[in-house]
């Protein structure tokens, strides 16, 4: 299991394109990736999950990862959100 905290950048958060580009790196990956924010956890894979979290500007998420390819799929998740999701 591979675990994360990071502070999300974004200047509207976690909402609308950025949480869809989150969702379309995770779903990338096997393994069981979650996202907790404000004491409630969801599927990462789920884009109206995510948005239900309503992830705001310097919120800070913990991204969970359990699977085969947990290393790979946290490091990419990671660098999307540093990269302030830009492709």
């Amino acid at each position: 299991m591979q675990q994360a905290r990071i502070q999300i950048q974004n200047e509207v958060g976690l909402h609308a394109r950025p949480a869809a580009q989150f969702v379309k790196c995770a779903k990338q990956f096997s393994s069981k990736i979650t996202v907790t924010y404000g004491g409630k956890t969801v599927d990462a894979k789920s884009l109206i999950r995510v948005l239900s979290l309503s992830i705001s500007r310097d919120g800070e998420i913990e991204i969970t990862v359990e699977g085969s390819d947990e290393k790979e799929s946290i490091a990419s998740l990671l660098e999307l959100i540093q990269g302030n999701f830009s492709l």
